[in-house]
């Protein structure tokens, strides 16, 4: 059995959100201030808010609920989820072992220190406060067969963070979670393979729970977290009904495509009939949102006609 890192140990003492002396820290861990201090100096890299609390001590700015592999997986339907508390990228680690995965695959990570977003952005990715998850999938019938994987993606974690008690949350095509009209939580599919051959998935989320406000100047754009709108929810049981619903959805997307999701994208669509900005490289498009159709692409209604757009992002931001 691997033994667990002295900083993990670490936090697993300050997660109660208390006061705990650097005394009382070093006694338990075996190690000197000094060496706690050290340790803390980790804890605040990860982008933990650990506060000193002059002549008394250090206390975190909040309780941690933290992901534990045993409450993770105590109801997963199938195998069991990977958990790995400090990561570079979940997808990253799924990528490079693609040739020992099975579909369904899933890997869980309280910090990343190299999380993705779309076109290559950061995902900033602070411990222990969101959800980081990236699962595997084998498509056989190649990589054309993926069109639109993202928005049920979209779909899955909507229907299960409203199902926990998020009743806000929305869909924003193509790929990302809104709440009040700010972003929740963004998902990034990467796809192998050829056309004619199989397509490997590596299918990531990331969802804000309880990000504090100090990431808010490495953020470029507005966001919302679950608790900002006291919406409380456990990680691990999150972690545990996202798994088994996006496993679930993955077959049925493979057996019937995307066309039984769309009525439930519908419902979902935070932007339907909302007057809408399209962005497709330096051009800006104007017309009102009017959901997707079977091959995912956004439907914008613009001088009385339907138009489909494949790519791009949309934004409420000066639309006219």
């Amino acid at each position: 059995m691997k033994e667990t890192p002295t900083p993990l140990l670490l936090i697993e003492l300050l997660a109660d959100g208390n006061i705990h002396s650097g005394e009382q820290l070093g006694e338990s861990l075996g190690m000197t201030r000094a060496g706690i201090n050290k340790h803390i100096q980790t804890l605040r890299s990860w982008g933990i808010d650990v506060q000193t609390v002059a002549g008394k001590g250090y206390q975190l700015d909040a309780p941690m609920n933290l992901l534990n592999v045993d409450s993770v997986n105590k109801n997963i339907k199938g195998e069991p989820a990977s958990v790995i508390p400090v990561i570079d990228s979940t997808n990253q680690y799924l990528i490079q072992r693609i040739s020992e995965l099975k579909s369904g695959d899933v890997c869980i990570a309280e910090y990343q220190s190299a999380g993705r977003g779309r076109r290559g952005r950061q995902w900033i990715s602070p411990f222990g406060r969101n959800l980081y998850l990236s699962m595997y999938w084998k498509l056989d019938q190649g990589p054309a067969a993926a069109i639109g994987l993202s928005l049920v993606v979209g779909v899955i974690m909507a229907e299960v963070l409203q199902k926990l008690g998020a009743d806000g949350v929305k869909v924003k095509w193509p790929n990302d979670l809104y709440l009040n009209d700010k972003k929740l939580s963004g998902i990034l599919v990467e796809l192998t393979g050829k056309t004619g051959d199989v397509a490997h998935i590596v299918t990531g989320i990331g969802i804000n729970i309880a990000m504090s406000k100090n990431q808010n100047e490495a953020i470029n754009q507005q966001w919302i977290n679950l608790e900002q709108v006291g919406i409380k929810i456990d990680r691990n049981e999150l972690a545990c009904e996202i798994t088994n619903a996006l496993r679930e959805a993955f077959v049925q997307f493979e057996k019937q495509g995307l066309s039984v999701f769309i009525e439930r994208w519908k419902r979902l669509d935070n932007f339907m009939d909302r007057r809408v900005k399209l962005i497709i490289g330096e051009k800006e498009i104007f017309g009102i949102a009017k959901g997707i159709n079977d091959q995912g692409a956004l439907l914008l209604e613009q001088d009385g006609k339907i138009i489909p757009y494949i790519g791009g992002e949309i934004s409420l931001r000066s639309a006219s």
